[in-house]
C-alpha cells in the first residue's frame, strides 16, 4: 500500500494566515477547509456552546447576503458550505466546481470575516439544539454518553465541557457571548486554509491573499491546555433514566495524545481490542454471551491527552455482568497481551481501510489541515504503512501499559433505571448520582476530582 502526501505548497500571509495548496486535477472540483484554532478552549468555562453556536451563525448569513440568500447561492452553483465546532478548533468545510472558485473565496471570506451573528438567527439555533438534547435523551441516550463520560472523567478541564453546550448554557448564551468569542477568538494567525483539487495555485494563492491578507489578528492566543491527570481508581456516575429497559455504559481514563509516537501500534492494537466487529471486547460482549448487540473502544487524541473509552449497553437485568465482562476484558488485554497472529490479521484489516479514507480532495483538505492544526509534518501519513508493518508484540506491549487504562483505574458512567441498577454498579466504586432530565451533563465529583484546577 503506498498512500503519500500529494504535492503541495504552503504559504504564510503577512498577517499568518496558513495557507495550503494542493493541486488534483482528476474532477473539476475544489474542496476548502478552514480551520480556526481555539474552539470550544474560548468557550467561557459556565457557558459551554459558544464556539458551537457561532460556528452554526457562520452558514446563517454573511456580508451582503442574509441566511437566505447565502444557503440560496451555495445551493444554486451545486456548492456545499458547512461550519462545525470542536475542542480546539471551528472549522469550515465545502466543495464547489472549479468554475465557481471565485464566489467560493467570497463566501468563505465574508463568513469569516463578515458574519452577520444575527440575534433572531441565534435564538434559532440554540432552540434547535436543545431540542436535539432532548430528543437524543428520549431516543437514544447512547448518542450523549460520552458527552456524560468526558464531563465525569475531565472535570473542569477544558475536554470536560460539552462543545456542542447542554440545555441549561445553550438557553443562557446570547448574542453578546457570541460576539465577545468572535471578536476576541477570530484572527488571521489563527486560520489554517487548505485548498485542493482543481487549481492553480498561483492564481488561487492571490485570490486567497486578496481575501484574507487584511484580516487583523486576534488580541490574544487560544488558550492553553494542561494534559489532564488520570484517574486512580474507580468512580461511577449514574444518570437515572426511570423506566429504561436498558443501561447504556462508558468507561474510560485518560488516554494518549495526538503526537503519541507508537501511534500505529496503538491502531493495532485497539483494532483488536475493540476497533471492528471480531475485536475481543465485541467477540465477548456480543458474540459469545449475547449481552450486547455491540461493544466498542477508542481514543480522542489532541494537543493533549482525551480519553480512552469503551462502549456498550445490556439488558437492566444484564448490567452488573456486563460491566463486569467488559473490565475483565479490559483486564486480559493487559494480562495476557496479543499474539503475533492477531498482530498481523490487525495489520491486513487497517492497511486495507487506512486508504479509503484518503482518495479525494475533499479528504486530503481534510487531513492536511489536521496535520496543521496539530503540527504533525507529513511522516504522520508517509511513514505510517513502514510503521504499521514493524510493529511487534513487544511495541504492542509497550502500548498496552502506556495507553490503556487498568481495569480498576477508570470512570464508569451507566445510565439506566438507577432503582434497578444502583447496587449493581455501585459495587465499582463511590457513586454520583444525576437524571437524565438535568439541563447539565455533570455532576459533582466524589472527593478527589483529578482535574480540578
Amino acid at each position: 500500500m503506498t498512500v503519500r502526501v500529494p504535492a503541495h505548497e504552503r504559504l504564510s500571509l503577512g498577517n499568518g494566515v496558513a495557507l495550503v495548496l494542493v493541486p488534483r486535477r482528476d474532477v473539476p472540483l475544489i474542496a476548502f477547509n478552514a480551520v480556526l484554532r481555539g474552539g470550544g478552549l474560548g468557550d467561557p468555562p459556565q457557558r459551554p456552546g459558544v464556539a458551537s453556536l457561532l460556528a452554526g451563525l457562520l452558514e446563517k448569513g454573511a456580508g451582503e447576503r442574509n441566511a437566505y440568500a447565502f444557503a440560496d447561492v451555495v445551493e444554486g452553483v451545486g456548492g456545499s458550505f458547512g461550519a462545525g465546532a470542536g475542542p480546539e478548533a471551528i472549522t469550515v468545510r465545502g466543495q464547489f466546481l472549479a468554475r465557481d472558485q471565485q464566489l467560493m473565496l467570497e463566501l468563505l471570506a465574508d463568513a469569516l470575516l463578515r458574519p452577520l451573528l444575527d440575534g433572531e438567527e441565534l435564538e434559532e439555533l440554540a432552540a434547535r439544539h436543545i431540542e436535539l438534547i432532548k430528543a437524543a435523551k428520549d431516543s437514544d441516550p447512547a448518542e450523549l454518553i460520552g458527552t456524560y463520560g468526558r464531563g465525569f472523567l475531565f472535570g473542569s478541564h477544558p475536554y470536560g465541557r460539552p462543545v456542542f453546550g447542554s440545555e441549561a448554557s445553550l438557553a443562557a448564551i446570547d448574542r453578546e457571548d457570541v460576539r465577545r468569542y468572535y471578536e476576541g477568538q477570530f484572527g488571521a494567525e489563527r486560520l489554517i486554509l487548505v485548498l485542493a483539487g482543481d487549481i492553480d495555485a498561483d492564481l488561487l494563492a492571490r485570490m486567497a491573499a486578496d481575501s484574507f491578507s487584511r484580516w487583523p489578528r486576534t488580541p490574544a492566543p487560544p488558550p492553553a491546555l494542561a494534559r489532564p491527570r488520570a484517574l486512580a481508581g474507580r468512580r461511577v456516575l449514574l444518570v437515572d433514566f426511570p423506566g429504561s429497559a436498558q443501561t447504556y455504559f462508558w468507561i474510560g481514563n485518560v488516554g494518549v495524545d495526538r503526537r503519541y509516537p507508537r501511534r500505529a501500534a496503538l491502531d493495532l492494537v485497539n483494532t483488536l481490542f475493540g476497533g471492528r466487529f471480531t475485536s475481543l471486547l465485541n467477540t465477548e460482549l456480543r458474540i459469545k454471551s449475547g449481552l450486547s448487540y455491540g461493544a466498542r473502544s477508542g481514543f480522542a487524541r489532541g494537543t493533549v491527552a482525551g480519553e480512552f473509552s469503551l462502549r456498550s449497553f445490556a439488558q437492566t437485568e444484564n448490567t452488573g455482568q456486563a460491566l463486569d465482562l467488559a473490565l475483565r476484558t479490559l483486564a486480559r488485554l493487559r494480562q495476557e497481551g496479543l499474539t503475533r497472529e492477531m498482530l498481523d490479521s490487525a495489520r491486513a484489516y487497517t492497511l486495507g481501510q487506512y486508504p479509503l479514507g484518503l482518495e479525494t480532495a475533499a479528504d486530503w483538505a481534510g487531513m492536511l489541515g489536521e496535520i496543521e492544526l496539530y503540527g504533525l509534518g507529513r511522516g504522520y501519513i508517509d511513514d505510517y504503512p513502514a510503521q504499521l508493518a514493524a510493529v511487534g508484540l513487544a511495541e504492542a506491549q509497550a502500548v498496552i501499559e502506556e495507553a490503556f487504562p487498568r481495569a480498576d483505574s477508570v470512570a464508569i458512567v451507566a445510565i439506566g433505571d438507577a432503582a434497578r441498577i444502583r447496587g449493581a454498579v455501585g459495587e465499582y466504586g463511590p457513586v454520583s448520582q444525576m437524571t437524565l432530565t438535568d439541563p447539565e451533563f455533570s455532576a459533582p465529583w466524589t472527593s478527589g476530582d483529578e482535574n480540578r484546577p
